[in-house]
């Protein structure tokens, strides 16, 4: 083994990886300090909805439109850029004075938050040797994790100890710091050369790979799994204390332990990514039985303490998908086209978790809580059908170009 490889790709590895950490820090920094706004500035349970609305309605759109910039100008100085805007929402949230400061600083977050899955992947790909780049897609789903696990701890106890403002003020240096490390380490995320005819391609040129059955299906399975996760995220614990009789407090470890489940998962995912071509298989497998999970915690048929082990599971499995998942985006995708197609697929991502918690906070004040983890299995098993879509389309073009 090349060591100097290794350490190249260790270092993009951990590079990216710290950036989307960050990214997914971003997420939560407002939902973490709902209740402190909430008395602040006197707002009501929808008017804090629509910040979270706001950021991903704007990180979707964004998003679409950054993969473009990405195979432009190149994914670094986009990725740097996207760090900077977050750094800055943050400041601007801080001094929010009214309800439009905090409209106006959710909007910028997800301005700064719609780069880095194009920017990242497109990194990934160019700067990590093929060998190892299943374990990069692995670390950062893991650092993904670990940035929504971090949030709410980072910014209640900042809060809690000091005030609101303080908290925003130090999440505001997060990304100051990380945009200093990556300058630091610039070198190793040098962008590939722009190659000339695709520099100046036509504008026909540069849309034409919308035309490719195989990136709206991507777009759909992104979009029914962050359903599934829009569900869990935000109804998973109030259900399973309606449904299990269980503490508030219980049920909230159960989603701690699916998250931790999660991050396992994709550890193991890169292992299995790495050693497969056929990754629409590993997803279908990895989902069905995800699936599977999901409807046996909502009929109720074990106790308490068994509803939290089905949640880590599903967590487990759902984790395992998660680098194959990025692998058959990186095989579907036309070559010199991978920001952009990365761009609009992950762009699904942002708008499933716009409407998966108002689908789902129907179905709770319905009261009908079985039906939230019934859902779940439902969007799961719709994904595996787009996957299954994605690797056989994969597959015949491979076969044809053979």
């Amino acid at each position: 083994m090349d060591k100097h490889t290794l350490r190249n790709d260790a270092r993009v590895i951990g590079l990216i990886g710290l950036a989307h950490g960050v990214s997914h820090f971003y997420h939560l920094i407002l939902a973490a300090l709902f209740p402190w706004l909430k008395s602040a500035f006197d707002l009501s349970y929808s008017q804090l909805a629509l910040l979270m609305t706001a950021f991903f309605v704007v990180s979707g759109i964004g998003q679409a439109l950054a993969g473009f910039v990405v195979d432009r100008v190149g994914a670094r100085r986009v990725l740097f850029s996207g760090m900077a805007m977050l750094a800055v929402s943050a400041l601007v949230l801080a001094n929010a004075q009214s309800y439009g400061g905090l409209v106006a600083g959710a909007i910028l977050a997800g301005l700064g938050n719609s780069i880095f899955h194009p920017a990242d992947y497109t990194i990934l790909n160019q700067r990590v040797s093929r060998e190892r780049v299943a374990h990069g897609f692995s670390v950062h789903g893991i650092s993904g994790s670990l940035g929504w696990a971090a949030a709410p701890i980072f910014m209640t106890g900042i809060a809690t100890a000091t005030d609101w403002r303080s908290a925003l003020l130090c999440a505001a240096a997060l990304p100051a710091i990380v945009l200093g490390i990556l300058w630091w380490h610039r070198a190793a995320l040098r962008p590939d050369p722009i190659a000339p005819h695709v520099a100046g391609q036509q504008r026909e040129g540069s849309f034409g790979f919308l035309r490719l059955p195989s990136v709206w299906m991507c777009f759909g399975f992104f979009f029914l799994t962050a359903l599934a996760l829009g569900g869990i995220q935000s109804f998973a614990s109030t259900g399973l204390v309606k449904l299990y009789g269980m503490s508030l407090a219980l049920a909230t470890s159960a989603f701690t332990g699916y998250m931790l489940a999660s991050a396992t998962g994709m550890l193991l995912g890169g292992f299995l990514g790495a050693g497969r071509k056929n990754h629409d298989r590993t997803i279908a497998a990895a989902f069905a039985i995800a699936a599977v999970l999901a409807l046996v915690l909502g009929l109720v048929i074990v106790p308490a303490w068994g509803a939290v082990v089905l949640m880590a599971l599903v967590g487990f499995f759902s984790g395992i998908a998660g680098p194959s998942r990025d692998l058959m985006i990186r095989a579907a995708a036309p070559k010199n086209a991978t920001g952009r197609v990365y761009g609009v697929v992950y762009s699904g991502l942002d708008s499933g978790l716009s409407v998966g918690p108002l689908l789902f906070g129907l179905l709770m004040d319905a009261g009908k809580p079985a039906m939230v983890f019934t859902a779940i299995a439902f969007f799961l098993l719709l994904a595996i059908a787009t996957a299954t879509g994605v690797g056989s389309r994969t597959r015949a073009t491979a076969t044809q170009a053979a």
